[in-house]
């Protein structure tokens, strides 16, 4: 350790503001195929521990961890020093309890899943943390969008950042707890309900279930008793100038959280100001499964309008996942290119003014069955394609595995890890 390094005083400090070649860890959102995202872990973290030793952690090799959703929940937790072994143990087992339905649930007016399992499985890694916690090893970025304003909220556990110290009443960024921002970052909408989390002092935390919007009149005592007996309770006056609203980060811009993180270690606000080139900065980048959602008329139904409005919706975070990747591959240094679309191809020898700006690694998987029978060798029927597509079914979390192990051993080089 260099003497600047050492009188940064903590591991975080020195990863965010010490000298030296940086790396970025970027984990997309996806629900349940999250586990794609752990097979890829696994074989990095392998090869890793064959460079650097046995106990060789992904929080001590990256500087800035980051994710979406449940990229949010892997990256707290390997900022928090677990190994990935660890994370996929966990991982596996929160799945049954985080995608557990209500026990009664009416369609539109109700999320599918009961919040309060993924919320306790969260708080069992996390514990009563806030950001500022020095037992997050490394920088921590979490993505989540708090809906009435309609911003993205990008926080990290960056002390320079411009909102960590508390600010006319409003409570620094510092204080948040990391199990509120994770829940918040994961709040998918349809699937789990919204947040409400304090932005002002001296405000307490509003339980999950508080968080559904539903405020109409009560109704007569009969009707009204049923509703409370299957948990649609009427929500409570909350004032949005001490609360804020947050959902799942995969409706920002920023479901692969790549940019966005290159964005913060790099722009002078946000005061980490690393420095760009290949041989100074990598990001590396791990998706959960890509696919191009398409629509045809003939399967539209007496639906077509709800349908066209849910894949329009839903087709745009692809369109949003796609930008990111040509944008970084374009800026970046790209070892292995992933095709953009049939116009562009891949933009790996393309060099925007200036040169490239870091090194750029995306591991990713695409479900599309031509793809997993030519890469993988893995032949799959139309109905268990639309299952593998699919974020909350907690019964493929094993497939899904096997799945990202096999294109983890193709993608994932050993060149790729020599520095």
């Amino acid at each position: 350790m260099t003497e600047a390094a050492a009188a940064l005083g903590n591991s975080r400090d020195r990863h965010l503001f010490g000298p030296g070649p940086k790396r970025i860890l970027a984990l997309d959102g996806g629900g349940v195929r999250g586990a794609l995202s752990v097979a890829f872990l696994e074989r990095i973290e392998g090869l890793l521990r064959q460079r650097h030793g046995p106990n060789t952690r992904l929080g001590d090799h990256f500087d800035l961890v980051g994710g979406t959703s449940t990229g949010a929940i892997i990256a707290a937790a390997l900022a928090l020093g677990h190994t990935v072994a660890e994370v996929k143990d966990f991982y596996f087992k929160l799945a049954p309890y985080a995608f557990k339905r209500q026990r009664w649930s009416i369609p539109v007016l109700q999320p599918k899943f009961d919040a309060r399992g993924l919320r306790s499985q969260i708080e069992g890694v996390a514990g009563d943390r806030a950001l500022s916690s020095l037992d997050l090893i490394t920088g921590l970025c979490v993505v989540t969008k708090r809906m009435d304003t309609g911003s993205p909220w990008i926080l990290s556990n960056n002390p320079r950042a411009p909102f960590w110290e508390d600010n006319k009443g409003f409570i620094g960024n510092k204080h948040y707890r990391l199990v509120n921002l994770v829940r918040a970052s994961t709040a998918a909408p349809h699937f789990f309900d919204p947040v409400w989390l304090p932005i002002s002092e001296n405000e307490v935390e509003l339980p999950d279930a508080v968080a559904h919007p539903l405020s109409v009149p009560w109704p007569r005592r009969g009707l009204r008793t049923l509703l409370e007996k299957i948990g649609l309770r009427r929500s409570a006056k909350i004032d949005p100038n001490f609360y804020g609203l947050f959902v799942d980060g995969g409706v920002t811009p920023h479901n692969n959280p790549s940019l966005a993180l290159f964005q913060m270690a790099t722009l002078s606000p946000f005061g980490i100001n690393w420095p760009t080139g290949p041989d100074r900065l990598s990001v590396i980048s791990v998706g959960t499964g890509t696919y191009r959602p398409r629509l045809t008329y003939e399967t539209l139904g007496a639906a077509r309008y709800t349908k066209i409005t849910y894949y329009a919706l839903t087709s745009m975070m692809t369109d949003s996942q796609m930008l990111i990747l040509a944008l970084m591959q374009w800026m970046g240094e790209c070892p292995a290119p992933w095709q953009i679309n049939s116009e562009i191809g891949n933009l790996a020898n393309e060099t925007p003014p200036g040169g490239k700006m870091f090194r750029f690694l995306r591991y990713d998987v695409t479900l599309e069955k031509d793809w997993l029978a030519r890469e993988l060798n893995y032949k799959v029927d139309d109905h268990r394609l639309a299952q593998l597509r699919g974020m909350d079914d907690p019964g493929l979390i094993h497939q899904l595995y096997e799945i990202g192990f096999a294109a983890a051993e193709k993608q994932v080089k050993a060149a790729h890890w020599l520095d």
